[in-house]
């Protein structure tokens, strides 16, 4: 398969790519490097991407920016960094994919826990992984020419707890690699609308 990857530098990324490159053609997209660069806040450069890339089998997307910060000192303009990169970045990456992706391909979108295990600071993670999960679910059963949609939820990785542990007190963390482990899944299985949750369960 050839697999467009977005966010293929990051910490997850670099797993995912090390993991779908020893079977399949991986294309790297970055917003600063990789074989394409693409800024997914921004639809013309989404859809740049698309014109240059061509054809594919499979899209993962293991980027987008989210703030933390406490609820009262949000701003509207720091909301918008989420809702139009994590969220809608994604979002366009499926909408704009869908004109150029193979039939019987797949879109492997990226969200986290904190919509359903909460932690302070984390409203705006929260709101874009939550409306993740329910565009995932409605988008699979539109989809059609055998198409699938998938979502990984991954806990806080031990790669990046020196970044982000604190704003996870007492999580459960897992190697980078077996969260790669999700996205393999999704790409090489048959499910669709599915949600997997890497190295967590929902307390709800």
């Amino acid at each position: 398969m050839r697999i467009v990857l977005v966010g293929s530098t990051g910490v997850i990324g670099s797993a995912v790519a090390a993991e779908l490159g020893k079977r399949h053609d991986v294309v790297a997209v970055g917003r600063t490097s990789g074989s394409f660069r693409v800024d997914i806040a921004e639809p013309d450069s989404i859809d740049h991407l698309f014109d240059k890339v061509g054809a594919f089998d499979a899209l993962v997307c293991t980027a987008g920016a989210v703030l933390y910060a406490p609820l009262d000192q949000f701003t509207d303009e720091q909301f918008e960094i989420g809702l139009r990169s994590k969220l809608m970045g994604q979002v366009n990456l499926v909408v704009r994919g869908l004109k150029r992706i193979s039939d019987n391909g797949s879109f492997t979108l990226t969200s986290g826990l904190t919509n359903e295990d909460p932690i302070r600071q984390g409203s705006s993670a929260a709101l874009v992984n939550g409306a993740l999960d329910g565009f995932v679910r409605s988008t699979a059963i539109e989809l059609g020419r055998g198409l699938r949609i998938n979502l990984v939820s991954p806990t806080l990785v031990q790669e990046s707890v020196h970044l982000y542990g604190d704003f996870f007190p007492g999580t459960r963390t897992m190697p980078v690699r077996e969260v790669a482990l999700g996205y393999v899944k999704s790409v090489e299985g048959s499910q669709t609308g599915r949600l997997y949750r890497m190295g967590w369960v929902s307390e709800t």
